[in-house]
């Protein structure tokens, strides 16, 4: 008994030397990386290394291992099958292959040589399935399985191929419960592997929470996209990741370069090295770990990655350091979340730039859009007047000129409410002067109220409810104007008494879509939709049309 403890000891002793020599491989950085490396991403030369390591570790295992009456306790089994659980079949089943031929070939006729040649080669294949069949964390437990079946395996064979019977069982008694109970180091061995390579796992997570603290701290400057704003972005990216220096490129010309080096470029007009031209076309990152950059030669290491704006490259990131070998895993990682990010940034931005262009280059068209037949009536109504009632007739004029001038001052400012009802106030009384006593319009306005809101967004829908509500009625009409609180909220209706509004238009303007010459209507629906949250409310009455929106008193100094 005490023999067979001994023996035991000595199998936990060779195993506890495997691992303490894996601890010391697992601190050096090449074999790190190859561990934080996805199974699949392993090159040939990778896997060649690997399975060099382990065949070592298992010939090693051969060779001091203790001879039993011509067979060997060892941690050969051990070093296949944690092989093959860690780095794949390929792996496994090579180095099955090598440390059991060796284990044949150093004792040809020995009795446990053929068992040994054949329970080498199935814990290599064995070990290969548990990597690709079992989850992850539920390998240490299976290794120790399959570790335990292999040498049972070797066992049984040993009994059913030796001669004498006798001679077999003899070995089989001394040595199957060390080689058994041995396989439990298996464990271990796994979980130390394992836990360096989830640190990858950890590393981006922290990453990651850097890129997101990064990209918090740059987002407000993404809102106006030009030399500046690009400037001060990669200056808080060098500073959050202690980089030598930081720039930002287009497809042609570098836009930003903060750091080291920064008095050699001529920003704007600086265009870009052909390692961007590269990584531009091919999409790919670059690394340069141990190189000297030509403009600046105290650079020694940068990482360029290209930057996404729907499917389509519109630039690059580049992050230079002076040291030697500075881009690691962890900062790569980062630096891909952070581009990806940037990229969403600058696309989000661009979308903003561009819709807001296209709602000034409709409100500019609005503006200028001074109805000809408007302004020929409005004239016509004047010259009527002159000889008949002069006074009303100045008063007309004052009344288009203020209208003229309203639409031809007005710019992208929030204005006082009550400013935008003395321009519709303006615009009625030309009106009324050419529809007489078939225009009523009533004013029903809260004293109180005082908020700021865009321009035009009333006086559109007055000359709405008048162009196509009243006039083409034959009798009279009247124009409701109300502004009134609504909660925490203020209504700003126009209700008319005319013909009423087709279901087709009602539906068009919802479905954001041109209710045929209506540019105004459709213009304030989008407005008010932007700003408030909620367009238009148009609803047909019997007989009229009533069109109104809430505005949030909050938003009354925006």
């Amino acid at each position: 008994m005490q023999n067979v403890f001994d023996m035991t000891l000595a199998v936990f002793d060779r195993a506890a030397l495997m691992l303490i020599c894996l601890f010391f491989l697992t601190r050096t950085r090449l074999f790190r990386r190859l561990l934080q490396k996805e199974s699949d991403a392993h090159t040939p030369l990778e896997l060649a290394a690997v399975t060099a390591i382990f065949s070592l570790f298992a010939i090693f295992g051969t060779l001091s291992g203790i001879n039993v009456e011509g067979s060997l306790i060892n941690v050969r089994t051990i070093a296949i099958v944690s092989g093959g659980i860690l780095f794949g079949p390929w792996v496994g089943i090579i180095t099955g292959l090598i440390s059991g031929s060796h284990r044949f070939l150093i004792d040809i006729h020995g009795v446990t040589s053929i068992p040994c040649l054949i329970t080498s080669i199935i814990a290599g294949f064995l070990s290969g399935y548990i990597n690709l069949k079992v989850k992850k964390q539920h390998h240490w437990k299976v290794g120790i399985v399959a570790g335990m079946l292999c040498e049972s395996l070797t066992m049984l064979l040993i009994l059913l191929l030796s001669h004498p019977f006798s001679l077999g069982l003899d070995i089989v008694m001394s040595i199957s419960a060390p080689l058994i109970l041995g396989a439990i180091s298996i464990g271990p061995i796994v979980l130390l592997v394992q836990s360096v390579a989830d640190e990858k796992e950890a590393i981006a997570a922290r990453q990651a929470r850097l890129a997101l603290d990064i990209a918090n701290k740059t987002l407000p400057y993404f809102r106006n996209i030009n030399a500046e704003s690009m400037a001060t972005v990669c200056n808080i990216i060098r500073e959050d990741i202690n980089a030598d220096a930081v720039a930002i490129t287009d497809t042609k010309n570098i836009l930003a370069y903060v750091g080291t080096g920064a008095s050699q470029y001529n920003i704007g007009h600086e265009i870009i090295s052909e390692n961007t031209k590269e990584v531009i076309t091919s999409g790919k990152i670059t690394i340069k770990n141990n190189d000297e950059m030509d403009r600046t030669p105290q650079i020694h290491s940068q990482m360029i990655i290209p930057l996404w704006e729907q499917g389509v490259i519109t630039g690059s990131l580049k992050i230079y350091y002076c040291h030697s070998h500075r881009i690691t895993y962890s900062l790569k990682v980062m630096a891909v979340g952070l581009s990806q990010i940037i990229s969403t940034q600058m696309e989000v931005s661009r979308a903003e730039q561009l819709r807001e262009m296209a709602n000034k280059a409709e409100m500019r068209a609005l503006q200028s859009k001074i109805n000809p037949h408007f302004l020929f009536n409005a004239l016509n109504a004047i010259s009527s007047s002159i000889r008949i009632n002069p006074d009303t007739s100045r008063q007309l004029i004052i009344n288009l000129s203020r209208y003229l001038r309203y639409n031809l001052e007005l710019n992208d400012e929030m204005i006082d409410l009550r400013k935008e009802l003395h321009q519709v106030q303006d615009y009625i009384a030309i009106e009324q002067a050419r529809f007489g006593s078939k225009l009523t319009v009533i004013y029903d306005i809260d004293d109180d109220i005082s908020v700021s809101i865009p321009s035009l967004l009333i006086q559109p829908l007055v000359e709405n409810a008048i162009v196509h509500g009243i006039q083409p009625c034959r009798g009279k009409g009247v124009v409701v104007i109300a502004v009134k609180h609504a909660g925490n909220k203020i209504k700003v209706s126009v209700k008319d008494t005319g013909q009423g509004i087709l279901q087709s238009i009602i539906e068009r303007v919802a479905n954001n879509e041109m209710p045929g010459n209506k540019i105004g209507l459709l213009n304030v629906h989008h407005r008010v939709s932007l700003l408030y949250g909620q367009g238009l409310q148009i609803r047909r009455l019997e007989p009229g049309t009533e069109i109104s929106f809430l505005i949030d008193k909050e938003k009354k100094h925006a």
